[in-house]
């Protein structure tokens, strides 16, 4: 009932892609033609308005000229830099160093005038007539002078002490004696080497330890060197200091002093 009939024509779908834009019309021999019509007007144009012409040039006036100078004009002379640091033919110097004088070359074919010589007798008369006019001053020919003497002007003192000295040297050498002690000469007919004692002293001032350091009387094995020895030990004992915090060691050095021992030769 509702089928479409079978001969009615199909329906036109052209109404579905929309209204055409406009110029979509235009063909291929429509753009040539109005190309070629722009390039005509084109040519058109340009024999109209493009005639040319007669330029005529400005005269000019005031133009500054470039003249090339050679090397012999003063200006440029003086522009060069070497002019005074080096040997320049146009200096000041150049007509000395260039213009050498022609020196002749010697000869040693040299002839005296002939002349007469003077009597025998009168040889050396103008000599001595001028020692005897002129007298010079004498000078002494000291060829070697004397040698000037001088004396001693710094005195020898002896070697020896003339006293039993006592040295503190160490960390005691900070720490003051409370009291000095007796130091006695020792009899001996030699020098004796000082005595070097190392002492360790506690807090109160007491010397704890001594300890014979080696010195040249322990190589000498004499008695009397044993004594000096013995007795630096004694007394580095029988010294005190002052208290201190802490324990300290130190080296006492007694220099000591002899006197000669006299003995009677008993028969």
């Amino acid at each position: 009932m509702n089928a479409a009939p079978a001969d009615s024509p199909p329906p036109n779908e052209d109404w579905l892609a929309g209204p055409k834009p406009s110029g979509a019309g235009w063909t291929r021999q429509k753009w040539v033609f109005l190309v070629a019509l722009a390039v005509a007007l084109h040519l058109v144009l340009l024999f109209i308005f493009g005639t040319k012409k007669q330029f005529v040039p400005r005269a000019t006036t005031n133009v500054p000229h470039l003249q090339l100078a050679d090397s012999a004009d003063e200006l440029i002379a003086l522009g060069d830099p070497t002019l005074f640091a080096l040997p320049h033919a146009n200096d000041f110097s150049a007509a000395v160093w260039l213009k050498t004088p022609a020196i002749p070359p010697t000869t040693n074919r040299w002839t005296e005038p002939p002349g007469e010589l003077p009597a025998p007798e009168k040889l050396g008369a103008a000599f001595g007539e001028f020692m005897r006019t002129n007298r010079f001053a004498e000078l002494p020919l000291d060829f070697k002078p004397e040698p000037k003497l001088s004396e001693a002007t710094v005195p020898f003192e002896t070697a020896l002490p003339p006293a039993t000295t006592l040295q503190i040297a160490g960390s005691l050498a900070q720490r003051r004696l409370l009291h000095q002690i007796e130091l006695p000469a020792l009899p001996c007919n030699d020098v004796i080497a000082p005595s070097r004692v190392q002492a360790l002293v506690d807090e109160a001032g007491n010397v704890v330890s001594v300890v014979l350091l080696p010195s040249d009387n322990s190589l000498e094995g004499a008695g009397h060197y044993d004594v000096a020895d013995q007795l630096a030990l004694q007394l580095a004992r029988q010294l005190r200091f002052a208290p201190a915090p802490q324990l300290m060691f130190g080296r006492i050095i007694f220099n000591w002093h002899t006197v000669p021992v006299t003995t009677n030769n008993v028969p």
